[in-house]
């Protein structure tokens, strides 16, 4: 009976961890350089990290274990729930979060019914759909806010960086772009419409 240990689409566990361990290398490049780099959230590297992980082995489980296609589907929905109990979660992070998941269930399952290559240009192209989408999208994503100002003075043209930076110190925000609505001289106060990077 030849030994296959090491065929990768075998059951053996140290074939489970060699595809763990591509798994990890996909997921780290996923949200190291494209996903932390482009949105700053440390927060939720931890979450996407360990629900990679959790699916990738349940996924890995499932391939043994005799359940229904509807059964599977339903268990890496439940992820999906995570949108709803958490409020600062951005659509975004939800695209990253579902990225996580497809990447695991790809690594987990992918090498049973590709080979090892194929695995790998999915993988691959799914992290450059990301980067370039980053690159692309990420340039003119600005967010646009509302305001009044009381610092008329620095809404002079020769006071542009002056009235930029005292925003930015006010609101904790890398201000972009700043354009005035309204004055009111009554008042000394000002509308203006602040943009700045999400």
């Amino acid at each position: 009976m030849p030994d296959n240990s090491f065929i990768l689409s075998s059951g053996s566990v140290w074939v489970i961890l060699l595809r763990f361990a591509i798994n990890m290398i996909f997921l780290i490049l996923l949200l190291g350089p494209i996903y932390f780099r482009y949105t700053k959230k440390e927060k939720f590297l931890f979450t996407f990290f360990l629900i990679g992980i959790v699916v990738f082995f349940v996924a890995s489980i499932m391939k043994r274990v005799d359940i229904g296609l509807g059964l599977a589907f339903g268990l890496f929905a439940i992820f999906g729930i995570l949108r709803l109990r958490t409020r600062n979660f951005s659509v975004k992070d939800m695209a990253y979060l579902f990225a996580t998941i497809g990447l695991s269930v790809i690594n987990a399952l992918g090498l049973q019914v590709l080979s090892l290559i194929g695995v790998l240009i999915i993988n691959i192209i799914i992290l450059i759909s990301a980067f370039v989408l980053e690159k692309i999208l990420n340039t003119n994503n600005y967010v646009k806010h509302s305001i009044v100002y009381d610092n008329l003075r620095f809404l002079k043209p020769e006071n542009r960086q002056k009235l930029i930076k005292d925003i930015s110190v006010r609101t904790g925000r890398n201000i972009l772009r700043i354009s005035v609505q309204r004055i009111d001289f009554k008042r000394d106060t000002a509308d203006l419409d602040i943009y700045f990077k999400d």
